[in-house]
């Protein structure tokens, strides 16, 4: 089979891989969508074998086949798992993370929270930017008819990511939400918003990125690169400030707005992963009473209640993707990607 890895400072290679055959426990999955995510980036971009030796695998290790958004069809069964947990055909994403399979966090979805260790598909194990995938049938989760497999692609990290940050908010109709970043999960979320019947307002820095917030549903965008978000969400609020504020970027500047925006009582989430910021702590948060929250990823259960509620509402995920590629076209993929400055992107297989 082909799969394309990560050989750092923006290099990718499409290779030839064994097909693999599934063991105890696990199922082979022939890929038809693999999203790309924008924690990719920091493999992509890295120095060679920065990548490995970060993760403790050594810095000659060989790469890993990329990608942590997969979706597609079961095509082969290990020993012990059974027609009915994984018939043959059968439409699927995947929860990308693996753990003991018993511990307390494992059994109620969430592995990346394992403290036995975890296996990250398209990091620390073949990932999804292949022609087929395995993993433990533990970790399918069924894709409902009504949505396309690219769409399940985005659900399987970037679009749960943000319906997951908005759960854990308790996102109600008739809140005032700020999105800071309109990349693939900013965009989701600033989608997701809009359909649970919040007023979303985009804050971004990217001209074409502000044009797909408006175009997906944002009542306001802000543009950060001309204007204080801070105080430009504040007059849209007539001084009160946002009900629920989310960071997408991992960038300093914006965490920071991102909790000074919000109203007394209200509550800041940070999703984007890396980087560091500085807080006042008694203004920004304590003598406002605001929530701030860590929000990572989701449990196999909530990518599950994303994609249901995607397929209910009806919402056209599709056009979340301004690109859409083959495997032979990785490296024209992850250059135009590595610019930050469209939709999100897809391998279709």
């Amino acid at each position: 089979m082909r799969g394309v890895v990560f050989l750092g400072e923006r290099r990718v290679e499409l290779r030839s891989f064994p097909d693999p055959t599934p063991g105890e426990g696990e199922v082979v999955i022939e890929m038809k969508a693999s999203g790309m995510c924008g924690s990719d980036l920091k493999f992509y971009r890295s120095p060679p074998g920065a990548a490995q030796a970060a993760l403790g695998l050594g810095g000659n290790a060989d790469p890993f086949i990329a990608g942590h958004e997969p979706c597609g069809v079961i095509v082969a069964r290990g020993h012990g798992v059974s027609e009915r947990e994984a018939p043959i055909g059968q439409r699927v994403m995947d929860h990308h993370y693996a753990g003991c399979g018993t511990c307390a966090h494992c059994r109620v979805g969430w592995s990346q929270l394992c403290r036995a260790g975890i296996t990250v598909y398209g990091v620390t194990a073949h990932g999804g930017h292949a022609d087929y995938l395995k993993v433990p049938v533990r970790t399918l989760v069924p894709l409902p008819e009504a949505l396309s497999f690219a769409e399940g692609a985005a659900v399987a990290c970037g679009t749960g990511t943000a319906f997951g940050a908005l759960r854990r908010m308790h996102i109600a109709g008739g809140d005032t939400l700020a999105v800071f970043g309109q990349g693939p999960v900013g965009l989701s979320a600033t989608v997701l918003g809009n359909a649970m019947g919040a007023r979303v307002i985009a804050v971004e820095t990217s001209r074409e990125r502000m044009k797909l917030a408006q175009e997906f549903g944002a009542d306001a965008v802000i543009d950060a690169s001309k204007e204080d978000a801070v105080q430009a969400l504040k007059e849209l609020t007539h001084g009160v400030g946002v009900d629920l504020a989310l960071d997408c970027t991992g960038v300093a500047p914006a965490r920071r707005a991102a909790v000074r925006c919000v109203k007394t009582w209200g509550t800041a989430c940070y999703v984007g992963e890396g980087g560091d910021v500085t807080l006042e702590v008694s203004p920004d948060l304590l003598r406002r009473q605001v929530t701030l929250i860590g929000s990572w990823t989701f449990s196999a259960m909530g990518m599950q209640e994303c994609a249901e509620f995607i397929a209910r509402k009806r919402i056209p995920l599709e056009r979340i993707f301004s690109h859409r590629w083959r495997l032979e076209q990785a490296d024209e993929a992850y250059r135009v990607f590595d610019k930050q400055a469209s939709g999100k992107g897809v391998f279709l297989l």
